[in-house]
């Protein structure tokens, strides 16, 4: 069986050097608390990564003895069937350990299971541009009813065609954003307007957002930082909508950030929701930020939610989707805005693993 060609002899040694330094340090009865906080992390990070590779070494060592058995002339055929039978066992156990190693050393972003407030947004193309944005809000409703994820509306802003200048679905289930989050992005559609007289091909885009729904203990505010609005509520949503103050804006008075809740009947409901949406982008807009800073000199991975890359083009004349972050076209545009969309997403995935495993490791 292959070894994990990521981690060379050297790079172990190097690790196992800095395991008995930290032992060393953290011996030592000055060390203040904070300091020795980050290097018990550290300490139980490598820990586990030496106890996962000393446990990969054992069965290679013993699916080498078990081969030489194996190979032997000498050794009795029935012996040797029960030998290639503990083979195979020491080989799956090794596989899985590889794989144990391998998600240690790269893991998956820790938001993945979170569910999340998507954001659509009419770009540039005026009242194409809101269609196209209801369009996808029917794209990513039917992808999550698909799923078996729980979805609704948490704010809306309709045009008189139909369309939404701006709307934000709530989409909660497991693995929600892992899933979704490569979907952050301009997405931009070529077609004839409704409106077109002439049949005039348009280009038209919205924006997408996928924010993590984060828990109070995730990402905290101050609550001396809200100024907290309540306001009759409007459009489709029952004779209720505008009887009471139910609807409630939000605004993050340092970020001058804004939301909107006004789907619930209850004014606490969407107070709640709210919050957790406000709470999600500002999460959302740190980690940019720190993504940002750590890869200035470097292309950005997929799935960062920066606004300004170009995620996907839908061209409606020739039935083609394409998505620019992993050069994956398909001429079923038809099918995928049904919510057929795990083709792309499936590769956006690989394609993130296969980034996160370029990442040089040191010690």
């Amino acid at each position: 069986m292959e070894k994990n060609k990521d981690l060379n002899q050297d790079l172990w040694h190097r690790a196992k050097v800095r395991f008995e330094e930290l032992n060393q340090e953290l011996s030592s009865p000055i060390l203040d608390h904070s300091k020795r906080s980050s290097l018990q992390k550290e300490h139980s990070y490598l820990k586990n990564l030496l106890d996962k590779h000393n446990e990969i070494e054992t069965l290679e060592t013993e699916a080498s003895e078990i081969s030489k058995h194996i190979l032997d002339p000498n050794t009795d055929n029935d012996i040797l069937e029960l030998y290639k039978e503990e083979l195979a066992d020491v080989e799956s156990k090794l596989k899985e350990e590889y794989i144990n190693l391998d998600n240690f050393l790269y893991p998956a972003d820790e938001l993945d299971n979170k569910s999340i407030f998507l954001e659509i947004r009419a770009g540039t193309g005026g009242q194409e541009a809101s269609l196209f944005a209801a369009d996808l809000l029917s794209m990513y409703t039917k992808y999550a009813i698909k799923k078996n994820w729980q979805v609704s509306l948490s704010s809306e802003s309709e045009t008189d065609l139909g369309g939404y200048r701006e709307v934000v679905l709530h989409i909660q289930g497991k693995g929600v954003y892992g899933h979704l989050k490569y979907e952050s992005g301009v997405h931009r559609v070529q077609r004839v307007p409704a409106t077109e007289t002439s049949g005039r091909i348009h280009t038209s885009t919205a924006t997408v957002a996928v924010l993590p729904e984060v828990d109070e203990v995730d990402f905290a505010i101050n609550p001396q930082d809200l100024k907290i609005d309540t306001y009759r509520a409007g459009g489709a949503g029952g004779q209720h909508v505008n009887k009471t103050d139910s609807a409630v804006r939000i605004t993050h008075i340092p970020t001058g950030t804004v939301v909107a809740c006004q789907d619930e009947r209850s004014q606490h409901k969407n107070k709640a929701k709210a919050m957790k949406l406000l709470q999600s982008r500002l999460l959302t807009s740190q980690k940019e930020k720190q993504e940002s800073e750590i890869s200035q000199k470097r292309k950005e991975l997929v799935g960062t939610g920066m606004r300004s890359e170009k995620v996907r083009t839908y061209n409606f004349p020739q039935n083609r989707v394409t998505d620019h972050q992993v050069n994956v076209t398909l001429n079923k545009l038809d099918i995928v805005l049904e919510g057929n969309l795990d083709e792309i997403i499936e590769a956006l995935m690989v394609h993130n693993n296969q980034e996160r495993r370029k990442q040089k490791l040191t010690f």
